[in-house]
């Protein structure tokens, strides 16, 4: 068997900050790299983990963005270092990150997440960057995985990835259906 042609990815990123107006600047400097948002989501608390309270401070707000143009799955690695240059053009004093940008892609079967750490689960994909199957699309719904985050775990968050994935199927001419 032959390697067959990859359909083209949704870009989707997650963008936290405590400063919501230094969110929407970021969220500017994405639309400059990567093209027209086609979803934003409304304001959401990041209250789930604590894992960059000792970088960013309490009281994170997060984001989750698609965009309109879509991509090919091998420029993950590429944009999770052009979107870490985006994260360190507003790093504090100290060097600490006021914005965290985590990019993935959806697919119609999927959602990857692009990180810069490995672990058991990741895959790397070259450049220092590792990705990961976070979330399933299966029956209808985006279902989590052993590893995947508590955050998006939540049901709201796996309902605004299925709005994305409608954007995308719709793209794509598919409709979403007999995609399961």
């Amino acid at each position: 068997m032959r390697p067959a042609k990859v359909d083209p990815v949704k870009l989707v990123s997650s963008v936290i900050s405590g400063d919501p107006a230094l969110m929407e600047v970021a969220l500017g400097k994405l639309e400059s790299s990567f093209g027209r948002l086609d979803y934003l989501s409304p304001i959401l608390p990041f209250d789930r983990t604590g894992y960059y309270e000792a970088e960013m401070g309490r009281d994170l707000l997060r984001r989750i963005v698609s965009f309109e143009e879509l991509i090919e799955p091998g420029e993950l690695a590429e944009i999770k270092l052009r979107t870490n240059s985006v994260e360190d053009d507003f790093l504090s004093q100290g060097g600490k990150r006021r914005v965290n940008v985590d990019p993935g892609y959806l697919t119609l079967h999927n959602l990857v997440l692009a990180s810069c750490k490995n672990f058991a689960h990741r895959v790397y994909i070259g450049r220092g960057v590792y990705a990961e199957v976070t979330l399933l699309y299966r029956k209808d719904c985006y279902r989590p995985l052993e590893w995947t985050y508590p955050d998006y775990r939540d049901g709201t968050m796996r309902g605004i990835f299925k709005e994305i994935r409608a954007l995308y199927a719709r793209r794509l001419g598919r409709g979403g259906k007999g995609v399961q």
